[in-house]
């Protein structure tokens, strides 16, 4: 069994193990399993009070099942340690604007879901998002991986109450006489020093840590049982389906509008997440082009189909991924591992809903400082590239989007090669991209996005 797993994944061929792997895959998972809480709770806004059952637990059932069937596909077809699940972001989209605001009915809205995963197979089938991956200059990609991690260490240190919102200056640091950062904080000086020691599982270890002290000081209740039975989500399995069939005409340009925004958001998550973690695992050969990326990109797609199938919203390739590649995780069997973790928690569901937001601070933070070492291969010195690279690092973690930051990076890249003199360094499909920005935010200016 164990050389089975080891010529299929290619351990060896990574000078990996089955129990780095397993490290790798546990924490990834641990630093994502608060999707298991956050996500049903955003989408339950997006479906109303007189719908029967327990949609909030069924939401958890759909959340888990459509992260088990990305993440299986993207570990045993593509042969890479990154994890899926509904998509943060996007998830709010589906609830707060799509269904709350625009009005459209949530089984509508999952048929909007549902019609940009079949979308997106045909996009992948096409080859179309894997010649997307590969025009984006190197430069970009590097910066996509620094960008990756500062919004990474930007989410841990906002969850854990380090930095919190202020009126006059944006952001501040937060209050440190309250427990929650303090814990936050002292949780990632003993992962930094783990980490400094070279201790394996030094992030999974932190943590652990993290969530014990909480544990042991009363800021956050220990869990309250280990095992809870899973509820099958019967009231929104296959309403997706439902949904389109209710299609009415009046409602079939919001749909549009809809469908290609969760289209947009979507294929450039999914293409700045795999360019970056993809740097950092470095599995990028020397024309800065992603192996195996139309198998990655497949996966993402029948994510997001069967997650809409189940009831949840899209499905996207994590950035906390890159958490399990930072101890070592290469290979699919990562991926698998967490799958399977996902599966597991659909049990041990109380247990991972009692880790704490703020234990996963110290994971998060490690990662940034691992991924800000992309910006040594860009070249400062060079105005066209310098520039696009530091929008882009900038304002992803601003925008709270890697999509967002990427767009920028994408229009000024090729602009100022042209200004320069140096178009020759550019690409069509890099043109094409730039101008679909544009007229994004062109449509954004004028209100109609």
């Amino acid at each position: 069994m164990i050389k089975l797993l080891e010529q299929y994944f290619g351990l060896n061929e990574w000078n990996s193990t089955i129990r780095v792997e397993a490290v790798a895959g546990v924490t990834t998972f641990m630093t994502m399993a608060y999707i298991l809480i956050v996500n049903p709770n955003i989408l339950s806004n997006a479906i109303f009070l007189s719908e029967p059952g327990d949609l909030n637990g069924e939401l958890v059932i759909a959340t888990a099942l459509a992260a088990v069937v990305g993440t299986l596909c993207m570990g045993l077809f593509a042969n890479f340690p990154f994890a899926l699940a509904p998509g943060m972001g996007l998830n709010a989209f589906f609830a707060f604007t799509v269904v709350l605001k625009l009005g459209i009915p949530w089984r509508l809205a999952l048929g909007a879901v549902l019609v940009e995963g079949v979308i997106f197979i045909l996009l992948t089938a096409s080859k179309i998002r894997t010649l997307i991956i590969n025009a984006i200059p190197m430069s970009l990609k590097h910066s996509i991986a620094a960008g990756i991690g500062l919004f990474v260490a930007y989410i841990g240190l906002s969850s854990g109450k380090i930095i919190v919102a202020n009126p006059v200056t944006k952001t501040a640091l937060g209050s440190l006489n309250t427990p929650e950062p303090l814990i936050a904080v002292a949780g990632t000086v003993i992962t930094a020093m783990l980490f400094t020691r070279g201790i394996p599982g030094a992030l999974l270890l932190g943590i652990l840590s993290t969530a014990l002290i909480g544990w042991i000081s009363g800021v956050t209740p220990w869990p309250s049982q280990l095992i809870g039975l899973p509820q099958w989500p019967e009231h929104l399995m296959g309403q997706a389906v439902v949904g389109l069939g209710e299609l009415e005409m009046s409602q079939l340009g919001t749909f549009i509008l809809v469908t290609f925004i969760f289209l947009f958001v979507d294929l450039f998550d999914t293409v700045g997440t795999l360019a970056g973690v993809g740097i950092q695992a470095g599995y990028l050969n020397e024309k800065g082009e992603l192996p195996r990326s139309k198998a990655a990109l497949m996966a993402d797609a029948v994510g997001t189909t069967a997650g809409a199938i189940f009831g949840t919203s899209t499905v996207t390739t994590y950035i906390e991924s890159a958490t399990g590649v930072a101890v070592g995780g290469r290979t699919g069997l990562t991926a698998v591992i967490v799958a399977l973790l996902f599966v597991v928690s659909l049990i041990f569901k109380p247990f991972f809903a009692a880790i704490p937001t703020f234990a996963t601070v110290p994971a998060l933070f490690m990662v940034g400082v691992l991924m800000m070492s992309s910006v040594r291969a860009i070249s400062w010195s060079d105005p066209t590239e310098a520039i696009p690279a530091f929008a882009t690092i900038l304002l992803m973690p601003l925008t709270f989007s890697i999509a967002e930051g990427l767009a920028v990076g994408v229009m000024l890249y090729p602009v100022l090669k042209w200004v320069a003199g140096k178009s020759e360094e550019t690409n069509a499909i890099l043109w094409g991209l730039a101008a679909l920005f544009a007229l994004r935010f062109g449509l954004m200016i004028a209100g109609i996005i």
